[in-house]
């Protein structure tokens, strides 16, 4: 359906096609990652984590980034970063803020991948706009789980009407994702070859599983 939508994205609003690409990446990443989470059960008999669960669901961001998103990643960095940081610090500067200053290192750290991740696709000059935003889901989470759920507000989040909750949580989600996340790749085109591809991939498929 996606690929279809695509045909027509020179009538599409900018960013409801950016908000698409959204949409896209978490199905690709669902796909792909299923895909090898199976191989391996079938090759090696090895159950492999689910790498997503419901993420368009979440009610905060720690909720999006620690339990619905990317869950394979997401143990890698809570085990090689965010544990031995928090660790590290917690003697220096107590366990509430070094467990909030680990938090953003390890969205730094991220945010570092996914820099290498950009540089190989567009072979240009990082413009660090990625980083950016990891960083300032680093601090929002950071600071959600030091003001929110430490303090008396957090009887007041767990009373909030579950769909404001929803609302602002996507909608950061995703406009932070238009501002920072997608610019650099829209601007080297990256997003249109990985369509052409798509559809390249998707017109293959279709005609050796089912005839031209």
């Amino acid at each position: 359906m996606l690929l279809r939508i695509y045909d027509y994205r020179s009538l599409l609003y900018h960013k409801l096609l950016l908000t698409i690409y959204c949409l896209h990446i978490y199905l690709g990443l669902e796909l792909l990652l299923a895909m090898s989470a199976s191989i391996a059960h079938f090759l090696l008999k090895i159950e492999v984590e689910m790498p997503f669960d419901e993420p368009y669901l979440s009610m905060s961001l720690q909720e999006f980034w620690g339990r619905r998103w990317n869950l394979v990643v997401s143990s890698v960095l809570r085990s090689s970063v965010y544990e031995p940081v928090r660790l590290f610090l917690m003697p220096v500067i107590g366990k509430r803020w070094g467990s909030a200053c680990a938090r953003v290192v390890t969205f730094m750290v991220s945010g570092l991948m996914h820099e290498l991740i950009y540089f190989y696709w567009t072979r240009v000059e990082p413009t660090w706009e990625v980083s950016m935003f990891f960083v300032l889901h680093g601090v929002c989470t950071a600071l959600e789980v030091l003001v929110i759920k430490k303090s008396e507000l957090g009887e007041k989040r767990r009373v909030m009407n579950r769909a404001v909750s929803w609302v602002l949580t996507m909608g950061f989600v995703v406009g932070t994702s238009l501002l920072l996340f997608f610019p650099q790749v829209v601007r080297n085109k990256v997003d249109l070859r990985v369509i052409e591809e798509h559809i390249i991939a998707f017109q293959f498929s279709t005609n050796n599983l089912f005839g031209s």
